[in-house]
């Protein structure tokens, strides 16, 4: 019985522990924008998301809408950016030209 204890415990730690990693090991979020220039604010809201900005970097969670909308959106608030990330993947030098066509 103390086994199966034992073994039900060291289970759900390792399903608990397993989404942080993941996390972390993707980066900080869904979307990873990089702006030209540091934003002013720590916390850049667009259409009800939220962004997390730090000295280099700006992440969001999974939206609603297309990745290239959530892009013009961030640009509109943040500045042009240099990068530009959806689920790990790099918008190319012609799709992030666009979205930086919005910059504020």
């Amino acid at each position: 019985m103390s086994r199966f204890v034992s073994l039900a415990i060291a289970l759900a730690s390792t399903t608990l522990l397993l989404p942080a990693t993941a996390a972390s090991a993707q980066g900080a979020g869904y979307y990873n924008a990089t702006p030209v220039t540091a934003p002013a604010k720590p916390n850049v809201i667009t259409n009800g998301m939220m962004w997390k900005c730090g000295e280099t970097t700006c992440t969001a969670p999974k939206g609603s809408a297309r990745d290239s909308i959530v892009c013009e959106l961030v640009v509109k608030r943040v500045g042009a950016l240099t990068t530009f990330t959806a689920n790990g993947a790099a918008f190319d030098a012609d799709a992030l030209a666009k979205c930086n066509s919005r910059a504020k």
